[in-house]
């Protein structure tokens, strides 16, 4: 019995491109339903994806978070979702091959991992910020994932259903990486090629602004995910600051007797507190944690079609 496949197309502003995108996967997956949700366009992306037969849904508030988090929620039928881009950069030549795998391999999320030919495809920034990224993530939740930010994936219907969505940005895509890996879902990545944007066409992503957002989001998700790691290398670092203080003026006191800076005393007493405090927080948090991974497990597992 053949699969219904859904795409899921995020747009704003590709006037230029978005129509290809739909055509190219009416070639490749004739039969699917193709939306597009339209960021509040200031171009003719709305009509043009119209034209080309695609369902268009409007989402007013800006942000590709925002975006996706409509798109999980609104009730459509299918058994695979296809999420990309509408810049037309991701060669979807293979993606038969894509949906082939997932439904082999039963996954919940396939990463279209992003491979250029072309130096114009992938700002210097950007592959540096990718890298570093990937390797913090992967470091502190598993190695599982190369491309951290592809916009090119395909789900499965109970991935996207039981997903807790919060990001409202660019920095979707490593909340979804990360809520994988820290669920320990069945995920892969599949080569793709990534051409550069048309000309004329232009990215919305800020290298410096959005990689902030994404930084500050890792650091969110690692004190959610990893709170005993999180706060005991804080308490260490309460506890080490406050060696640095109060070492000098204890040994002060076996020389002299007199504890002379008293302030500086009380300030490492009051941060070697803060040091203990971090750590015990951690403990509790940890204990919280395991409780909610374990109703997001099983919300996961009661999913139902």
């Amino acid at each position: 019995m053949k699969k219904k496949i859904v795409i899921l197309i995020p747009c704003l502003n590709e006037e230029l491109t978005i129509g290809s995108v739909i055509s190219e996967f009416r070639k490749k997956i004739p039969g699917s339903d193709i939306y597009v949700y339209d960021n509040n366009s200031d171009d003719d992306s709305e009509k043009i994806a119209k034209k080309n037969g695609a369902k268009v849904i409007k989402i007013l508030n800006r942000g590709k978070g925002n975006v996706v988090r409509r798109m999980f929620s609104d009730q459509i039928e299918g058994e695979f979702f296809i999420l990309i881009d509408g810049d037309n950069t991701y060669d979807i030549k293979e993606v038969n091959n894509m949906i082939k795998m997932m439904s082999e391999e039963n996954l919940d999320m396939l990463v279209g991992s992003r491979k250029h030919n072309k130096s114009s495809a992938y700002r210097a920034g950007h592959i540096f910020g990718n890298l570093f990224f990937s390797k913090l993530v992967g470091i502190i939740f598993g190695n599982k994932i190369v491309d951290l930010f592809s916009g090119f994936r395909v789900f499965s219907k109970r991935f996207i259903k039981t997903f807790p969505l919060n990001s409202r940005g660019f920095e979707i895509e490593a909340e979804l990486t990360i809520h994988a890996l820290e669920q320990r879902f069945s995920i892969a990545e599949y080569e793709c090629l990534y051409n550069p944007r048309k000309e004329g066409s232009s990215s919305k992503l800020s290298t410096f602004k959005d990689g902030i957002k994404i930084l500050k989001l890792i650091l969110v998700l690692i004190k959610d995910e990893r709170p005993l790691m999180f706060f005991s290398t804080l308490g260490l670092f309460f506890v080490f600051l406050s060696l640095y203080v109060g070492v000098p003026i204890i040994l002060e006191f076996y020389d002299t007797g007199l504890v002379e800076r008293l302030p500086s005393a009380i300030l490492s007493g009051f941060i070697m507190v803060l040091g203990f405090l971090s750590f015990f927080s951690g403990l509790v948090l940890d204990v919280i944690k395991k409780m909610r991974f374990e109703n997001k497990r099983l919300n996961y597992l009661l999913f139902k079609d």
